[in-house]
């Protein structure tokens, strides 16, 4: 019956989401939706059904979150454009009568800036900051796994502050048999705690992702396919006088539209310690592609290694010709440790 009741009342909170959402304004807290771990940047940037062994993607889909999980802790930094960074920490744990849960802080730091005046004269330096601390935890049902993360997120801007109160509620489904996992997720509804300024309406960067990911039984390969931007009517943008400098006269299609929507991903699973991750969004590199030179834009890759209780991963996304972006991650089992204290 509890757990009826919370199923309703999550209902009802999507809703509301959705029913209140307006087209006008522009989104905050769009930190959110950086890939905060190795395997998310590795695998195309978004990823909901793969990594059932790894602490971080209890961000990406709470419902994978699962006893095998317990008494791990994550650690990874992105290094993105201009010294901007972004610094996760995840640790996962059981709580007597209330299962498993998942503790996990994103802090991204944008650095130092300078500020000046109207006149142009320095003024001084000013800080930003964003960060975000979320609780997650999860239900088995058969093959079926259900799972909520509640988070609250603040966006430190030089003299002007927001803050919001999110929730993330996924599903998974989990084939008996085969190495098949089908998801889905709604991520960042809610409400704002505060905004910028007063007159301020910011919108919350909400989604729907659905996704699945399958390893043939007798390949080394795991193949997934994420869908997101569910929420949006249109995710292509064309501007005549614009895109014509890049040579692109003709609007995107109907085929264009459903592409961007898509972002593929495949690992190589060479033995249980060690793994080959690639992937492709087909978004970015249409976003930030020039006409004579992609440098790669939409493409990822990484790697995964283990050595005994520990777990070392790397990826680099190409965003750009001017570059791309570099993540570390470091998983640690306490499991040995905590039990022995």
């Amino acid at each position: 019956m509890r757990k009826t009741r919370l199923l309703l009342c999550t209902c009802l909170l999507i809703s509301w989401q959705f029913a209140n959402a307006q087209l006008g304004g522009s989104r905050a807290f769009e930190y959110l939706n950086l890939p905060n771990n190795a395997r998310l940047a590795a695998l195309g940037g978004i990823n909901i059904t793969s990594g059932w062994y790894d602490p971080g993607q209890v961000t990406s889909n709470p419902a994978m979150l699962n006893d095998t999980l317990e008494h791990q802790l994550v650690i990874s930094r992105l290094g993105y454009f201009a010294d901007i960074a972004n610094t996760s920490v995840t640790y996962v744990t059981p709580i007597k009568k209330y299962g498993t849960w998942a503790f996990h802080l994103d802090y991204l730091n944008y650095g130092d800036i300078q500020s000046f005046d109207e006149a142009g004269f320095l003024n001084g330096e000013f800080s930003v900051n964003e960060y975000a601390f979320s609780v997650a935890n999860s239900q088995v049902f058969g093959p079926f796994r259900v799972g909520a993360n509640l988070k609250v997120a603040v966006s430190d801007l030089a003299t002007f502050q927001a803050s919001a109160l999110l929730l993330d509620v996924g599903g998974t489904f989990l084939h008996p048999e085969k190495d098949l996992t089908v998801g889905f997720v709604i991520k960042n509804i809610g409400f704002l705690i505060s905004d910028y300024t007063e007159d301020n309406n910011s919108q919350l960067p909400t989604d729907i992702q659905l996704g699945v990911s399958y390893k043939p039984e007798f390949m080394p390969f795991r193949f997934s396919v994420t869908a997101r931007n569910l929420v949006r009517s249109d995710v292509t943008f064309f501007d005549p006088s614009t895109n014509s400098l890049f040579g692109q006269n003709e609007e995107p299609g109907f085929g264009e539209e459903i592409f961007r929507r898509l972002v593929f991903g495949a690992e190589l699973i060479a033995s249980p310690n060690f793994q080959l991750r690639f992937g492709y969004n087909h978004l970015l590199r249409q976003e930030l592609k020039l006409e004579n030179a992609s440098g790669g834009a939409g493409f990822s890759f990484g790697f995964m290694f283990k050595v005994k209780r520990f777990e070392f991963a790397y990826s680099r996304a190409l965003y750009h010709t001017v570059g791309g972006s570099n993540t570390l991650q470091m998983n640690l089992n306490l499991d040995g440790v905590i039990n022995k204290n």
